[in-house]
């Protein structure tokens, strides 16, 4: 036990070890900490980006769903968990998604370690952005194939790893639409054409894009028009969808196949009726435009109020709004000083993010107010020390 206890010691001394503080949520994208109920904070944290988690069709859903159905499912989908409100879930996301069929999870990061290694495995070849998340990498691990990974949205070198490693026997190319600790976009089209001229799956984590991007919030796969060059599109419902839960659709042979060999699909019990229910209502809700609308006008003030303050650093083309601080100490400094004012924003270290690259990361919601966003952008510009320009 000296290892472990020599090993948290370091992280201490880092900055990098993490612990749990209970939150209280108070409604309107507000919180407080447990043991500090007298001071609310703005929360600059939640991927709850469309404000659907406190939504009164959400919670409608899900209330009849416990009265009719109890609170579990009680079995995985191939025994007695398959329930009819499951398919209405996944024939609405395969809408959604502009697909043939859909699947669902019990998780993002149980998504991602189903899929990638149901459909690849030694003898195989994996091209994974370098930025992608962890659950991506671990499912890439997990499958057994060789793993070849790109310089992050680099699709240059993509193109010359693909010239010199391709080979024969399936390939797949791995990427987020949205980067979750970056918040930038991958080059969709482009990589289209590269999956095409490579003869290769392409697989999308659309996990942040869902209900945020596309006319109908089918998300950047549909705002950039290759729903049917994609072959995977999987996302969550944790998000913008204001529920729990993760997806995958592609054509019916695909989800077919991922039914009877995705691990962690077959072995885990169904998702409660409650929880899919309530992101039935939200795919539903997120049709109409005037929720993206809203999000998006308080996302271009927010980066407005900063510009404006003199921040001359990458805002990007998303809700996700990294402050790069640096080492991980200081950004829990600025964590830390944030909080005096108000504000929770999470301090990101490594090993989310690579080595020296600490940074604060603010979520853009529809609960933000344009006061709490004025609040939060003069709290960034004071603690990063910026001046108007």
């Amino acid at each position: 036990m000296v290892e472990l206890k020599n090993w948290l010691n370091q992280q201490r001394e880092k900055g990098g070890l993490r612990s749990l503080r209970p939150v209280i949520r108070r409604g309107k994208g507000r919180l407080t900490l447990a043991g500090d109920e007298a001071r609310e904070l703005l929360d600059f944290s939640s991927n709850d980006y469309l404000a659907l988690a406190e939504h009164p069709a959400l919670i409608a859903a899900a209330q009849e769903a416990l009265h009719r159905f109890g609170t579990g499912s009680g079995a995985a989908r191939l025994m007695s968990g398959d329930l009819a409100v499951h398919h209405e879930l996944e024939e609405a996301v395969a809408r959604l998604k502009g697909k043939e069929a859909a699947l669902t999870f019990g998780s993002g990061y149980l998504a991602n370690i189903g899929i990638i290694p149901a459909l690849l495995a030694r003898h195989d070849l994996i091209f994974s952005d370098r930025l992608n998340h962890a659950s991506i990498h671990d499912g890439c691990r997990l499958s057994g194939a060789r793993l070849v990974r790109f310089r992050h949205n680099d699709l240059n070198h993509l193109e010359d790893l693909l010239k010199k490693k391709r080979g024969t026997g399936t390939a797949l190319i791995v990427v987020e639409s949205i980067y979750s600790m970056d918040g930038d976009r991958c080059q969709l089209r482009e990589l289209v054409t590269l999956k095409e001229r490579f003869g290769c799956l392409l697989m999308v984590d659309e996990a942040h894009a869902t209900g945020v991007f596309g006319a109908k919030g089918g998300g950047v796969i549909e705002e950039d028009g290759v729903n049917g060059a994609v072959d995977l599109s999987m996302g969550t419902f944790g998000k913008a969808l204001g529920s729990y839960g993760a997806y995958v659709a592609g054509n019916k042979e695909m989800i077919d196949y991922l039914l009877n060999r995705a691990r962690s699909f077959i072995f885990s019990t169904a998702l409660p009726p409650a929880v899919t229910a309530s992101s039935l209502a939200a795919v539903r809700l997120i049709g109409h435009s005037s929720l993206r609308r809203e999000l998006h006008e308080k996302i271009a003030c927010f980066k407005d109020l900063l510009r404006t303050g003199g921040y001359l650093a990458e805002l990007g083309p998303s809700q996700i709004i990294p402050i790069p601080v640096g080492e991980s100490g200081v950004a829990l400094k600025k964590a830390d000083l944030l909080r005096a004012q108000g504000i929770f924003a999470t301090a990101i270290r490594p090993p989310t993010v690579p080595d020296g690259t600490a940074r604060l990361r603010f979520s853009i919601t529809r609960h933000h107010s344009k006061a709490d966003l004025a609040q939060a952008a003069k709290a960034i510009l004071e603690i990063m020390e910026y001046r108007p320009s």
